[in-house]
């Protein structure tokens, strides 16, 4: 890992300043809550990016970064069930559909600390074509070793529980790019924080996972509204305006397992004012399976 400063200042006051909506059109209106992909708030967002459809879920790709923006999924039990029947064969693969100076490369990973983490788990998806879609480097950011394959996962494999126990849930994750400087492995940028946000269709209710990208990282739940201030991107517009000012219950994300839906201030979790600095909370990961993300 490394920082190049003169390269990537202005990418991060690009990411970072200037605020007024701009709306969002999608190719594949199916991934998105109500049909509506997620606006950017930031117009200097827009620099650089290219959408994707792929089967299973859409992503926002930016040039400036080499990640996706966010990566969004309808998220249903008849799909997780189909999913669990899948064996993990794919492989990691730079995406074709961007020219070879806009994408990440196997290259810009290797030996650089960093797993290629997924956005859109392949646990969630339904088939082998949509599985072999999802480990697209267009689906994926740096993301610390023992964050992925602990807490990540543990964020992961609750969420999809939940969309278990609801029928289905619209999801949009992504990368928060914050600093002056900024990281960088080969040609990508790394995410000081990850967010996977989680939309109920019945209730009308939604609320995000944030988590620093760290080995020893914590998470918090957040709100809608909190969520556009540190990203600059409205995730679900259709949302009502009431909805973005609360946080859906929850569940505690436990790696392999499901720790039940409970909101911050149990097991080990506390809500702390959150100001985009720091996340209190889950402290458990688990270190030494291979490199991979579910």
């Amino acid at each position: 890992m490394k920082t190049t400063p003169r390269i990537f200042a202005w990418a991060a006051a690009l990411l970072l300043q200037g605020w007024a909506a701009a709306a969002a059109p999608t190719r594949c209106p199916e991934h998105f809550a109500a049909g509506q992909a997620p606006n950017l708030l930031n117009p200097r967002l827009a620099a650089g990016t290219r959408p994707l459809c792929f089967e299973a879920f859409a992503v926002l790709h930016s040039a400036l970064t080499r990640t996706p923006l966010y990566s969004a999924e309808h998220l249903t039990a008849d799909r997780i069930d189909a999913a669990r029947t899948l064996r993990r064969e794919s492989e990691f693969h730079a995406e074709t559909a961007l020219p070879p100076d806009e994408r990440a490369d196997l290259a810009d990973y290797a030996r650089s600390g960093f797993d290629r983490g997924h956005m859109s788990p392949s646990g969630d998806m339904p088939d082998p074509a949509a599985q072999q879609e999802s480990f697209s480097l267009a689906n994926m950011v740096p993301q610390a070793p023992r964050l992925n394959r602990g807490l990540w996962e543990g964020i992961e494999s609750a969420v999809r529980t939940l969309a278990e126990r609801r029928g289905e849930l619209y999801v949009v994750t992504g990368p928060i790019f914050k600093g002056d400087q900024l990281a960088t492995v080969g040609h990508v940028v790394v995410p000081t924080y990850v967010f996977k946000a989680v939309l109920d269709p019945g209730s009308r209710s939604a609320a995000a996972y944030v988590t620093e990208n760290t080995d020893d990282a914590t998470w918090t739940a957040v709100s809608m509204a909190q969520l556009a201030g540190l990203t600059g991107i409205d995730v679900f517009p259709s949302l009502p305006p009431r909805a973005r000012n609360a946080v859906m219950r929850l569940p505690t994300p436990t790696p392999h397992g499901y720790g039940g839906e409970r909101q911050n201030g149990n097991a080990g979790e506390r809500q702390n004012g959150y100001n985009g600095d720091r996340q209190n909370g889950y402290a458990g990961d688990r270190a030494g399976r291979e490199q991979r993300s579910r």
